[in-house]
């Protein structure tokens, strides 16, 4: 993955900008989604999410002090990492959205949790557009996951399109 693609991810996940991931920033992801996804904050979903993304945090935490730079982040990113744990973090999120349990997200379910997790609602929109490639009007969890892999360990895909100034909106990074 270039580091261009690195930056625009670490970016995202350090809510405040200041160069550092805490466990609360990276968890709040899923208070966040939790909440875009009207899921009770105790229901076994969220709790799902919350250990997954507890992982993914102690993985990134390369010295284990509890802060993420951008060197960690860079040194932890790629194709094993996002296999090992971001995959199922990743998937826990789309299940906090996919309310019917069929492995598929609508529009305004996609939106909702892209939103949540530090997209903007027109971001999505339009990568919606191009992960509905069959134009059923949803997106299958495994498209999903394949096109953030895509990104993470190449730097391209439909949904990284979709934002062309390389950052989401800060505003849609704020935690609600």
């Amino acid at each position: 993955m270039s580091d261009a693609a690195k930056r625009r991810i670490f970016a995202m996940l350090d809510v405040d900008g200041d160069g550092v991931i805490t466990e609360a920033e990276y968890l709040s992801r899923v208070d966040r989604a939790a909440r875009a996804c009207d899921r009770d904050p105790h229901h076994p979903l969220v709790a799902v999410a919350r250990e997954a993304h507890r992982e993914v945090f102690l993985q990134m935490d390369g010295d284990g002090n509890g802060g993420v730079t951008f060197e960690e982040y860079r040194t932890w990113a790629g194709h094993e990492a996002f296999e090992e744990s971001c995959r199922p973090a990743l998937g826990s999120l789309f299940d906090l959205a996919d309310h019917d349990g069929d492995g598929r997200v609508t529009r305004g379910e996609f939106t909702r949790l892209r939103a949540a997790t530090g997209n903007s609602a027109e971001g999505a929109a339009v990568a919606f557009t191009a992960l509905d490639r069959d134009g059923t009007g949803t997106v299958e969890r495994s498209v999903y996951l394949a096109a953030i892999h895509d990104f993470l360990t190449t730097g391209h895909s439909p949904m990284a399109d979709a934002y062309p100034n390389g950052r989401p909106d800060p505003v849609e990074l704020a935690p609600h």
